[in-house]
């Protein structure tokens, strides 16, 4: 009889692992990515032009309402994390994308009924001077609005680019070396797509039907979202959670403590190793032993009472070899993901600002037509989806030539490159706020906050175009860096550190904004509240300029003391370690090379 289950057993076990190969593939993206492309439809073009929104609708000061805009946005950026930990924990990424949408959907019906209602807000000011401001109850309804999407987004985008990987298998080595391309580039060419729709469509009924119609579009296209990724249910292949990953860590770093005394063996194999404890955590690989951060290694000695019990052990006194390298992947990928920070902050509210350049420039493209402000974007999304085209085709078959690395470049050297080219985008942004306030001047336009200044809006074309190609390199490869350079087990967590960034740096531009409100004086202000013309935007500019260089110089630093993380393959016939062979940023080397 004891036979008979363990060959019941077997058999369900073999029929579940014929299931699991038969899910996922590429049948499944439409479904994924039709809900990423229709979730940042929607974010596009609730944020994008939210500017106006508040400054126009809600006749917040310019300063208040980028500070608005800034500290919502890092809070969205920030609540990834904890999306990542619950998917990465216990819920799985199907589960929290599904809640995350919903959470979004709510605060989008949230902020579109406040459009729809004249009495959540002001009465219009179309002078803008001595304007009633939006009252403490309209504001706390704009804020929940706000916080509803925030953390709608936490559980999305740590998830979505994590769990479309799943389904590809991307870090198979046959899917690597027959892929012909990138699937980063891809997903941000899908995404680019989305949003450039809604930099056109939305940002045009916001600016020439109304606001009801404006926010209700993103509404109906979140909602349409959640069905289509919820119609893919059944193709899904869904990882199970590996538990949280900060435990983990948590243990590693508390049975290094408790055997800080203990000698390291010099043989590392004699450091603790149970394939077994780690399957779930290592379905692609368990992590290679390194010298680096050796102290770690303490969390992995067997003492002697350890040796002779045969029960599991205690993860608090002993972690394995493959658990302390996660620990050490993590803290050695923390400098490079730091500069990510400060290139956020010097980028924070140069959209906002350059929206209300636009706003005081001709914007006419025929006699009767004007190009909404906030679609100025389009050209940074159009150079973007371009960028990313030629960079796939052109660049990397190219660059692989001298290289021998089929991605042309790693991905360290794509985020070089494009830190480089926004410090370029920010100074050519200066010399353009220069040539448009002469141009007022010129024309006594200086004190006239509402005055069109002839200068054509197309000044501000080169700039978002810079930022379009900064962001093929940058964004992009800060992205494959945290998902390529991360344990497995905590990819979801790894996403979220790349929108952690984004928030840090909100959350310090927001900082360096305000005090460069405060300290620079309420005559010649950097950044008035009503009047550009009389302020000194272009100072701003040069400053995050400056900041900008110091962050690059850390980075190229960082970036030349990296060490790539050794993987061991798995083989896929059999479901087995190659003990032979390791895989180090996407390139398989011998085991003696890595040492």
């Amino acid at each position: 009889m004891a036979l008979t289950t363990a060959e019941e057993d077997g058999k369900q076990e073999e029929e579940s692992k014929i299931k699991n190969k038969k899910l996922g593939g590429i049948k499944t993206m439409p479904f994924i990515l039709g809900n990423e492309i229709c979730d940042r439809f929607a974010a596009s073009g609730f944020h994008s032009n939210m500017i106006t929104y508040l400054t126009q609708e809600l006749n917040m000061p310019l300063v208040q309402a980028s500070n608005t805009l800034t500290n919502f946005g890092g809070t969205a950026n920030f609540t990834p994390l904890f999306g990542a930990l619950i998917a990465d924990s216990f819920a799985g990424r199907f589960w929290t994308i599904t809640l995350g949408s919903i959470f979004y959907e709510l605060g989008l019906v949230s902020i579109t009924i406040s459009a729809v209602l004249p009495s959540l807000r002001p009465p219009p000011c179309p002078t803008q001077e001595n304007c009633q401001e939006a009252s403490t109850f309209q504001l706390w309804i704009l804020y929940i609005s706000l916080l509803l999407t925030s953390l709608g987004t936490g559980g999305i985008r740590p998830c979505v680019v994590t769990f479309a990987a799943d389904q590809l298998d991307i870090d198979k080595p046959s899917t690597a070396r027959s892929k012909k391309w990138n699937f980063f580039n891809w997903y941000y060419f899908s995404m680019g797509l989305a949003t450039l729709t809604a930099l056109t469509v939305v940002v045009y009924v916001q600016e020439n039907v109304g606001w009801v119609w404006g926010l209700g579009i993103p509404t109906i296209a979140m909602a349409i979202s959640i069905v289509t990724f919820l119609i893919g249910s059944p193709f899904y292949r869904k990882m199970k959670p590996g538990g949280s990953p900060l435990i983990r860590l948590a243990q590693v770093i508390a049975a290094a403590v408790k055997k800080r005394k203990e000698i390291i063996p010099e043989d590392p194999k004699l450091l603790y190793q149970n394939k077994e404890l780690d399957a779930a955590i290592s379905v692609h690989g368990r992590l290679v032993h390194t010298n680096q951060y050796k102290w770690f290694d303490r969390a992995a000695i067997v003492t002697e009472s350890e040796a002779k019990n045969s029960n599991p052990p205690n993860l608090w006194r002993l972690a394995t070899v493959h658990r302390v390298e996660e620990l050490k992947t993590i803290i050695r990928m923390l400098p490079i993901w730091a500069a990510g920070i400060l290139l956020v902050t010097s980028s924070s509210h140069q959209h906002s600002f350059t929206i209300q350049q636009a706003r005081t420039m001709d914007r006419h493209l025929s006699k009767s037509f004007e190009i909404p402000p906030a679609s100025l974007s389009i050209f940074g999304i159009l150079t973007m989806l371009s960028g990313l085209v030629l960079y796939e085709r052109l660049f990397v078959p190219f660059a692989r030539r001298f290289t021998g690395n089929p991605s042309g470049i790693t991905c360290l050297q794509r985020m070089g490159i494009g830190f480089g080219v926004n410090i370029l985008a920010t100074l050519v942004a200066s010399f353009v706020e220069m040539k448009r306030k002469s141009v007022a001047a010129n024309h006594n336009l200086l004190d006239d906050p509402k005055a069109i200044v002839p200068i054509s809006v197309f000044w501000l074309v080169p700039q978002f175009c810079l930022h379009g190609v900064a962001e093929v390199f940058m964004s992009v490869g800060h992205l494959e860096f945290l998902y390529d350079q991360s344990p497995e087990s905590m990819r979801s967590t790894a996403a979220a550190l790349y929108w952690i960034a984004i928030a840090m740096g909100n959350y310090i531009g927001t900082l360096l904004v305000s005090l460069v409100h405060k300290y620079t004086g309420a005559k010649r202000n950097w950044l008035p509240d009503r009047n550009l013309n009389r302020g000194r935007l272009e100072y701003y500019y040069w400053l995050v300029s400056g900041i900008q260089v110091v962050n690059l110089i850390y980075y190229i630093i960082c970036a030349w003391f990296y060490t790539y993380k050794p993987l061991e393959q798995v083989k896929e016939e059999d479901g087995e370690f190659d003990e032979n062979k390791v895989s180090e940023n996407g390139v398989e080397l011998a085991r003696n090379e890595t040492a």
